[in-house]
């Protein structure tokens, strides 16, 4: 079991040069506490992602850290000329000393897409073909590509990532059905479910990945998402988390609110007790975030430990008591 973070980079204040730099002093504190990766999601025009140039921040995080890993998760691929993103996505790799990890998807929102003129109708089709490009330029000297949504005739590739053929890749999965290809493609993947259908979504990826012939120690991440906070007792770790999650949760549902729809998946509660009583939510004294944790990640087969350890209006300083009470009395034991 290895234990990652995943960062909606929420508005958490008006002063979002301070949020950058206490977020940025947070992931230091993940590296010395032995987390293996940082994944920082990309939106757009919403208060849920202060960071939608992702390779921005990725660049200071490469900075500020020499073993952490870090990446997007994901690249929102349909907003992305590839020529451009493969650039970046190389730079990061170099600048880091190849630690980066490769989130690619083609965005959950219709309207953060639609802000851009992409047409949402699209975009499994045009995320397809960007994928393909963007791993064609990662793996060669150049670059000829032509299909539906763009065409390259012999371009140089001049940059080249470190990690060989490209960086590890990442995906973000809602439903078992997709386990398949998944496995067949070896994407690493973060499941947004419950601890019983990721249990499902696990065992189906585990039975494609052993039908393919290949070894069970070489498995890729599978990983499940969860909201963490870890106090001196529960009842001040759950206030925090309370107070917290009710902000994340109204940035979460800004855009699709502002256009008089709801949620397209409605997975998690809006209510805090819902989210606890489901897992969404971990929250309490180190004894009782174990607990939790390890009954749920049991249940849900994982390998890979995901916890949110920054969002609403949680301070540095509650954060940071998180960081220090799990990597002391909870991941050790996981």
């Amino acid at each position: 079991m290895k234990f990652g973070v995943f960062d909606h980079m929420d508005r958490a204040g008006p002063e979002l040069g301070r949020q950058f730099e206490d977020r940025l002093r947070l992931i230091e504190l993940y590296e010395r506490a032995g987390f293996h990766a940082y994944h920082l999601a990309e939106h757009h025009a919403t208060p849920l992602g202060m960071a939608p140039s992702p390779s921005v921040f990725l660049a200071a995080v490469a900075q500020r850290t020499r073993t952490l890993r870090f990446g997007p998760l994901v690249y929102t691929l349909n907003l992305y000329h590839p020529l451009r993103l493969i650039d970046e996505i190389c730079m990061l790799d170099q600048m880091s000393g190849g630690r980066l990890e490769l989130g690619v998807g083609r965005g959950i929102s219709p309207y953060e897409v639609g802000y851009y003129g992409v047409d949402p109708a699209t975009g499994p089709e045009r995320f397809a073909e960007m994928l393909s490009v963007v791993l064609k330029g990662l793996t060669g000297k150049r670059l000829s590509h032509a299909d539906k949504y763009f065409s390259f005739d012999d371009v140089p590739m001049e940059m080249q990532p470190v990690q060989r053929p490209h960086p590890p890749l990442w995906y973000g999965a809602n439903s078992p059905e997709s386990a398949d290809r998944l496995a067949e493609q070896g994407l690493n993947v973060v499941v947004g479910m419950k601890a019983e259908g990721v249990g499902a979504f696990a065992a189906r990826y585990r039975a494609a990945w052993n039908a393919l012939g290949h070894d069970e120690a070489a498995l890729p991440f599978i990983g499940l998402s969860r909201h963490v906070v870890v106090g001196d007792t529960d009842r001040e770790a759950q206030s925090a988390a309370k107070r917290a999650y009710a902000l994340w949760y109204d940035a979460l549902i800004h855009l699709w609110r502002a256009h008089g729809v709801g949620l397209p998946r409605q997975m998690i509660p809006a209510e805090f007790e819902g989210a606890l009583e489901g897992g969404y939510i971990v929250a309490g004294s180190a004894a009782t975030v174990r607990d939790r944790l390890s009954r749920d990640n049991a249940i849900a087969g994982i390998n890979y430990c995901l916890c949110r350890l920054a969002f609403g209006d949680l301070s540095f300083e509650e954060s940071r008591r998180s960081v220090e009470l799990l990597a002391r009395e909870v991941m050790p034991a996981l």
